[in-house]
């Protein structure tokens, strides 16, 4: 009986540190932005004593959370909590100011009777300014949180990141699972890679590549906009990409899933015909060359014609399909090239070529490159061959 008792004892304490759903400040979305030093008025002495215990020497930001409300929360299209776009019925947006994010927390937390828990937390949400300065703080604090899921979004806001926690979008009633609905179809679409917050943080761990995040903006309807690719250089913002070069990131990469559209001329006319990608796949190679590594980019690109705006050019015979073939793989050279050499500029490969080097050229990499500081420099400089094999697969129901 004894022994008995001891083996039922430990299942006795399974509820002892419970915290019940309602008790807890679920967040879901935080975002972070600059703040005036005059701002400093509006912090209270709650992780530092002004003259005693001083802050710590980080410029202040501001930092805005979306916490649900409690039964507000609509469980199905006939729940009630307000129609769609009336997103303040259903979460609750506060923002405090603090020198880091912890401390910005603690202030937060100070003002809010229930726990805040971030086992829900999907967007995080990094103005412009912030990620120029460097995301180190923001990246310790929400990887050493063990509450934080790495299947969430990280953005970079063009402008104020709080306006997107407050946005109100019509197609859906709370704005964060509208912003994961943004960035969810747009990697079913073929419009922006699998990119959450735990592959961004890896890539910064990588010694031969550099770490990318959406880059958003809102619009005058509240709709959220992907505006390119902000790309780093360690931690730092250095750079962002046109809507359609996020394209040409996917086209080096091979990534399978391809949702943008391209327009070429004929015979340097003025009249167009637009083509779709449908598919895409890349094969990358590296040698050492003079020295330096060099490396060759084959992409093969499925097309489909989408519209042709003038009659002249009938698209009925195999040799005007080579035609367009043959002229949208100079375009599309030129295109992936141009994206590549920017990066190089900047010294951010961000498609990392450097992991291609180590695995590949191990011997080159551990005598002449081993860290990622010396791979930024030398990636300026290595020379990158694209080829472009383009393949028309559909014209269209009209194909004269």
């Amino acid at each position: 009986m004894l022994l008995v008792l001891l083996l039922v004892l430990p299942i006795l304490t399974g509820c002892w540190d419970r915290l019940e759903i309602e008790e807890r400040a679920v967040v879901l979305g935080i975002s972070v932005d600059t703040a005036a030093d005059e701002d400093v008025k509006e912090e209270d002495q709650v992780s530092h004593l002004r003259n005693k215990f001083p802050a710590p020497e980080k410029d202040l930001i501001r930092v805005a959370v979306q916490i649900a409300l409690p039964g507000r929360i609509p469980l199905g299209p006939g729940e009630a909590g307000g129609g769609k776009g009336s997103a303040g019925q259903t979460v609750w947006v506060i923002n405090v100011v603090g020198h880091t994010i912890d401390d910005a927390i603690m202030n937060l937390q100070q003002q809010i009777s229930a726990k805040l828990f971030f086992g829900h937390l999907r967007v995080i949400v990094i103005s412009e300014d912030v990620a120029k300065k460097g995301l180190q703080n923001v990246n310790d604090y929400f990887r050493r949180n063990s509450e934080v899921r790495r299947m969430a979004w990280m953005l970079v806001a063009k402008g104020n990141a709080e306006d997107i926690m407050k946005a109100a979008p019509k197609l859906e009633r709370v704005p964060t699972l509208y912003l994961i609905s943004t960035m969810d179809s747009a990697v079913q679409m073929g419009k922006f890679p699998n990119d959450f917050v735990g592959n961004f943080w890896s890539d910064l761990s990588k010694k031969g590549k550099e770490g990318f995040l959406p880059y958003v903006g809102i619009m005058k309807e509240q709709n959220v906009e992907i505006m390119g690719i902000a790309y780093f250089k360690g931690d730092k913002m250095i750079g962002t990409t046109e809507p359609i070069e996020i394209g040409a990131y996917m086209g080096v990469k091979g990534i399978k899933q391809a949702g943008y559209r391209g327009i070429i001329s004929l015979d340097g006319s003025s009249d167009t015909i637009t083509l779709y990608a449908s598919s895409r796949q890349s094969k990358i190679e590296v040698d050492i060359k003079d020295g330096l590594p060099h490396f060759t980019v084959s992409i093969l690109i499925d097309l489909n014609i989408e519209e042709k705006m003038n009659e002249r050019f009938p698209i009925n015979t195999s040799d005007m399909i080579r035609k367009i073939e043959q002229e949208d793989e100079k375009w599309s050279t030129k295109f992936h090239e141009g994206l590549i050499k920017q990066t190089q500029q900047k010294g951010a490969d961000i498609f990392g070529f450097g992991e291609y080097v180590r695995a590949k050229q191990s011997k080159f990499w551990n005598e002449h490159v081993k860290t990622k500081e010396k791979w930024q420099e030398m990636y300026k400089d290595v020379s990158i061959d694209v080829k472009v094999d383009v393949r028309i697969r559909r014209v269209g129901m009209k194909a004269i």
